[in-house]
């Protein structure tokens, strides 16, 4: 059987800097069904040979472009036609079981036009378990606009069939969370608020908005990183142990997280860095935030009272994306050793750019001394596996293929994340601006009367 992909966007930075890298890694790796064929879609006047020239000038990673030619072609399309769509159709009928899988690599405004074109011309038929529909981040820009997009999908496909990309769930170490809870007695039967002080999630970034200050203008931080990122991270990891871990057994109980977690409007922070207002296409009198600190508590038994704080902005002090959980002191310590220094346990998944995973305990310091010495516990992730490592986007791809949904986002999990950002948003205060990380922390924290940065 043979399965056609179809990339919306073929001329774009994701397809050129994620999407033909992960493709081509996975056909050197054998991965692909046998008989795959990428189209490669886009309004340029491109033909096959001229747009992997085109490819071969933007993309970075080391590819093997003539065994990738070999499943590759160009088909160029104005995506307002239906019979540019009727076109594509006939290039797939020759298998009608065929696989069909649409890759929507474009901005969210051409979601409806695309998806419309799609439907319009059978080439994805509700109910057709062998037609899926892939669609990028954002989705929507707010609670009103996620779900009329969403009314509008389900109008040609079923839920079954539409695929909703947040690739921070390819990352290893995000997809290592589940296993490292529910594979290590150690940590299962402390994962709640008897052990557990704090949980913070970061991602945290030194670069400015680039290139992308018409996007990011409409969008911020909030919206940008913790409605998809950041909030599908803390449901990893107060999710209850699913009843199966198949797809929707999973993505159940993050929904569940999800709809139980209250934001804190009284440690809510947002600021702008210095530089934003002159960055090009950004409104010169923009209040959008470009950093956030916002903490929030999962409101169930497991959960009672202990805080998870959101990191995530611009120009900061590093780039890292991480989970962060500390332990609290332990009952005896006190008690046994009243006058020794003793950290608390602290648990770090590190999800990028290095990724790993380290714990925080205390030891006895070599010698005569009775004194205690800080150590960490290291896996190194990238140090244990030398060579490719699955990019998410190969991850992606391959799940897409398989059928397999659990890395993607459903429809339930979206709109409960859109409730509490927009909520955010309207008890949100103007940004304060910084001009470095110093500035901002100390701001944040005095702001908060508590040291959270």
């Amino acid at each position: 059987m043979t399965t056609y992909l179809a990339v919306f966007g073929a001329t774009g930075n994701l397809t050129y800097k994620k999407l033909l890298p992960a493709l081509a890694q996975l056909q050197a790796l054998g991965q692909l069904p046998e008989s795959t064929r990428i189209l490669c879609v886009a309004r340029s006047p491109h033909t096959t040979e001229s747009y992997l020239s085109a490819a071969r000038e933007q993309v970075k990673e080391r590819i093997d472009w003539p065994r990738l030619s070999t499943i590759l072609e160009y088909f160029p399309m104005d995506f307002a036609s239906p019979e540019a769509y009727r076109r594509l159709a006939a290039r797939m009928a020759d298998e009608p079981q065929a696989l069909r899988l649409f890759y929507l690599a474009v901005a969210p405004e051409l979601f409806p036009v695309i998806a419309g074109g799609i439907s319009g011309a059978s080439l994805v038929k509700k109910g057709d378990p062998t037609g899926r529909i892939v669609f990028e981040k954002p989705f929507g820009v707010d609670l009103a606009s996620a779900q009329s997009i969403n009314r509008m999908l389900w109008n040609y496909f079923d839920e079954s069939q539409i695929y909703r990309v947040d690739h921070y769930l390819g990352k290893e170490m995000i997809q290592n969370i589940l296993v490292m809870r529910f594979a290590n007695r150690l940590f299962e039967d402390a994962w709640n608020h008897t052990a557990i002080e704090k949980v913070t999630i970061v991602a945290k970034e030194t670069e400015g908005v680039l290139n992308r200050g018409g996007y990011y203008d409409a969008v911020g931080a909030l919206k940008d990183m913790v409605q998809s990122h950041l909030l599908q991270m803390a449901a990893l990891v107060a999710m209850e142990v699913p009843a199966t871990f198949d797809d929707d057994g999973i993505r159940a109980k993050k929904v569940e997280v999800l709809s139980h977690l209250r934001f804190d409007p009284h440690h809510t922070v947002t600021a702008q860095y210095d530089g934003y207002l002159r960055e090009k296409n950004v409104d010169p009198a923009s209040t959008t935030e470009t950093f956030v600190f916002l903490r929030a508590f999962v409101d169930t038994p497991r959960w009672r009272g202990v805080p998870f704080d959101f990191i995530t902005g611009k120009k900061l002090d590093r780039k890292r994306s991480e989970i962060i959980i500390d332990f609290k002191d332990n009952s005896e310590r006190s008690r046994l050793w009243p006058d020794l220094d003793v950290v608390k346990n602290r648990l770090v998944v590190s999800v990028s750019p290095d990724e790993g995973v380290s714990f925080r305990l205390n030891v006895k310091t070599p010698g005569l001394t009775d004194a205690f010495l800080p150590q960490e516990m290291e896996y190194c992730h990238d140090c244990r596996y030398v060579g490719n490592r699955p990019e998410a986007y190969e991850r992606i791809l391959l799940d897409l293929i398989r059928g397999q949904s659990a890395l993607f986002t459903r429809w339930d999990e979206i709109e409960t994340a859109w409730r509490i950002v927009d909520e955010v948003k309207d008890h949100a205060v103007r940004p304060f601006v910084y001009n470095d990380f110093d500035t901002l922390k100390n701001i944040t924290n005095a702001r908060l009367q508590e040291e959270v940065l």
